[in-house]
C-alpha cells in the first residue's frame, strides 16, 4: 500500500527510498504531524560532491512536506573516519584541516534549504559539541556494553574490509558506535526521531535506532537511499577532470551544467525524479520525447538542476553558454576559461598541459591519450601532433584560444594581462 504521509509518498514516487525500519509506523508519525529528521556529512573534502546530491534533496523534500531538517556536521566524527564499504583507512585530518573543510561545505546547504528558528526550518549542528566533551569511561560503560561485537563484524560495510583481509584500525571500529550516539544525542536535544542516509548507512544507522531504544526508550526510525549510478553502470558524478563538486569555486556552473546537459538518454527521468522538483506529469512528458528530441529534456534537466544548485541567474548564463557555443557556433563568454603569461605562450606551450591545466583532462597522461585518439582540439581543429605547442599564432582575433575534449567539453585560453603599477 502507498505511504499516506506526504513525504514518505513523494521520495517513494521519485525513487528515493532503499530502506527504512519500520515505514508503516514512521510513515503514521509523519501524517500525524511534524517529524525532525537529520543527515550527517563528514568533512572529508573542502565541498560536498554531486554524490552527496540524494541525501540533500531527501532534506529539501523533508522541509517541503513541512517537516524539520537537521544537517549535521561531522566535526566530531572526521577526526576518526567512516570505514564504511572503504579499502582503507581514511588520511586523518587536522583539528584546522576539519575546520577549514567544515566551512566550505556548508556554503551549499543555503541554496536548498531556508535556515531559520521557525517550525520546519533547518538547523545546523557539528557533532563535535557533544563527541570533544565525552568522558571515555563513562562513554564505555553507559554505551558500550549495548553494541555485540560479533554482530558488529557482520555489518556489510566491515565484513567485506575483513573478508579482503584489509586492516580494520580500533579507531575506524568506533565510528558506528560514535554514529549512533549521535543520533541518541540528536534525539534527547532536539526530538529528532529519523536518520536518513545512503544505503552503506543502512548498519550504522540501525545501531543508532537500538541504541535510543535500550537507553533512552524512544522509538526511533532508520531510512536509507539506493546506490545511485548511471544506467552504463558508472558512479554517479565521475567526470574526466574528476570529481563533480557542488561549490562554485570547485566547479563552475557552466561545467555543472554540462554534466546534467550530458545526461544518458536512459537516465534521463530518474535523474528529473531525483534531482528536480518538477511533477510527474511533466517528467513523464519529457521522458517520452524521443530520438533528437529528447536533448530537449536534457536541458531541462540542466537548468533545474543548476538553478536549484547555483542560482537561476548562473544556470541561465550556462544554458546561454551552451547555445553561443553548440548551435551559434560562436564563443560562449561563461566557457571556463585560464591564464596564461604572455613569456610563456611565446615560448609555446606543450597542447597536452593546457588541456590538464584548462580541467579537460585528469593528467597529462590522460591528455596525451586524448590527443593520441584524435579527441582533442585546438579552435576545433584536430590536434594531431601529441607534441604540437600552442603559441601566439594560435590566439583568435579576440584574443582567446579555445581547447576541446570531444564535441562537448571546451574551455578558453587568455593571455594574462600585466597587473597595473
Amino acid at each position: 500500500m502507498a505511504p499516506r504521509s506526504i513525504f514518505l509518498r513523494e521520495i517513494v514516487q521519485r525513487g528515493f527510498l532503499h530502506q527504512c525500519t519500520d515505514l508503516d509506523t514512521l510513515d503514521a508519525e509523519m501524517k500525524a504531524g511534524r517529524v525532525t529528521a537529520y543527515i550527517g556529512f563528514d568533512c572529508t573534502a573542502d565541498s560536498l560532491h554531486v554524490g552527496s546530491l540524494v541525501p540533500i534533496m531527501m532534506l529539501r523534500w523533508l522541509q517541503k512536506c513541512g517537516h524539520k531538517p537537521i544537517v549535521l556536521m561531522g566535526g566530531g566524527t572526521t577526526k576518526v573516519g567512516d570505514p564504511s564499504f572503504r579499502d582503507e583507512a581514511r588520511k586523518l585530518l587536522s583539528v584546522e584541516e576539519i575546520a577549514s573543510n567544515m566551512a566550505g561545505i556548508k556554503q551549499v546547504f543555503s541554496q536548498f534549504l531556508t535556515f531559520g528558528d521557525g517550525p520546519s526550518d533547518a538547523i545546523m549542528i557539528d557533532n563535535a559539541a557533544w563527541l570533544d566533551e565525552l568522558n571515555y569511561m563513562s562513554f564505555l560503560r553507559d554505551y558500550g556494553r549495548h553494541f555485540s561485537v560479533n554482530r558488529m563484524l557482520g555489518f556489510e560495510s566491515v565484513k567485506l574490509r575483513l573478508e579482503r583481509e584489509q586492516p580494520l584500525s580500533f579507531l575506524e571500529f568506533n565510528y558506528m558506535i560514535l554514529q549512533a550516539y549521535d543520533f541518541v544525542e540528536l534525539s534527547r536535544r532536539h526530538g529528532c526521531i529519523l536518520q536518513m542516509g545512503g544505503s552503506d548507512q543502512w548498519g550504522n544507522i540501525v545501531n543508532g535506532v537500538e541504541l535510543g531504544r535500550r537507553t533512552e526508550q524512544v522509538n526511533l526510525f532508520g531510512l536509507t537511499t539506493p546506490l545511485i549510478t548511471t544506467s552504463s553502470g558508472a558512479k554517479m558524478g565521475k567526470t574526466a577532470a574528476g570529481a563533480l563538486w557542488l561549490n562554485e569555486d570547485r566547479v563552475s556552473p557552466y561545467d555543472y551544467w554540462q554534466y546534467w546537459r550530458n545526461t544518458d538518454d536512459g537516465d534521463v527521468g530518474r535523474f528529473l525524479r531525483l534531482f528536480t522538483e518538477l511533477p510527474e506529469e511533466e517528467i513523464f512528458r519529457l521522458e517520452s520525447l524521443k530520438d533528437a528530441e529528447i536533448n530537449e529534456a536534457k536541458k531541462v534537466l540542466a537548468d533545474e538542476a543548476t538553478k536549484m544548485c547555483h542560482g537561476a541567474a548562473a544556470a541561465e548564463a550556462a544554458a546561454q553558454t551552451a547555445r553561443q557555443t553548440f548551435e551559434e557556433g560562436s564563443l560562449g563568454a561563461d566557457l571556463p576559461s585560464i591564464e596564461i603569461a604572455r613569456a610563456r605562450l611565446d615560448e609555446g606551450v606543450p597542447a597536452y598541459e593546457l588541456l590538464r591545466e584548462a580541467g579537460l583532462a585528469a593528467s597529462t597522461g590522460e591528455a596525451r591519450r586524448l590527443i593520441k585518439g584524435g579527441g582533442a582540439r585546438l579552435n576545433d581543429v584536430p590536434i594531431s601532433d601529441e607534441a604540437r605547442k600552442v603559441g601566439p599564432n594560435d590566439l583568435s582575433e579576440t584574443g582567446v584560444i579555445k581547447l576541446s575534449a570531444g564535441k562537448k567539453r571546451h574551455a578558453l585560453v587568455r593571455v594574462q594581462t600585466s597587473a597595473m603599477t
